[in-house]
């Protein structure tokens, strides 16, 4: 029974692990996501600023062009991370599952031993009242 309960340790412990993983992917993509929009702002205001749009305008702001490639990667991180998220939710729902296994049998295995516990109990009852219904008949 020892055993049982250190897997059953174990499998929560992974499971646990694995919801930490899923929760920092997901705040790694709204920080990207957020970092990614205030660039966008960045990038508008600064054109605002030299009044030029055009990213090929032999103008164009240096620092716009640098934010827009930093916007960029940033948004290509986010979704590959959501691929990562992804694969890291699968993972989060097997080990859930392998948990629910454990945890089921070692409810199984419990019940069958309040059971046998039950009977072992009904059968000394049962031989207490045969002794009692022996010395009855006796006396």
């Amino acid at each position: 029974m020892k055993s049982r309960e250190t897997l059953i340790r174990l499998k929560k412990f992974q499971v646990d692990e694995k919801r930490r993983r899923v929760a920092q992917i997901e705040g790694m993509i709204a920080d990207f996501q957020r970092m990614s929009a205030e660039l966008e702002r960045e990038i508008q205001s600064e054109q605002e600023r030299a009044g030029i749009n055009d990213p090929s305008h032999f103008a164009y702001p240096t620092y716009a062009k640098a934010a827009i490639q930093r916007r960029e990667n940033l948004l290509r991180s986010a979704e590959e991370l959501k691929g990562q998220l992804e694969d890291a939710k699968g993972h989060l729902a097997e080990a859930f599952e392998e948990l629910k296994k454990v945890e089921l049998l070692d409810e199984r295995d419990q019940a069958r031993e309040r059971a046998e516990e039950n009977a072992r109990e009904q059968a000394d009852l049962d031989s207490i009242g045969l002794m009692r219904a022996r010395l009855g008949v006796i006396a």
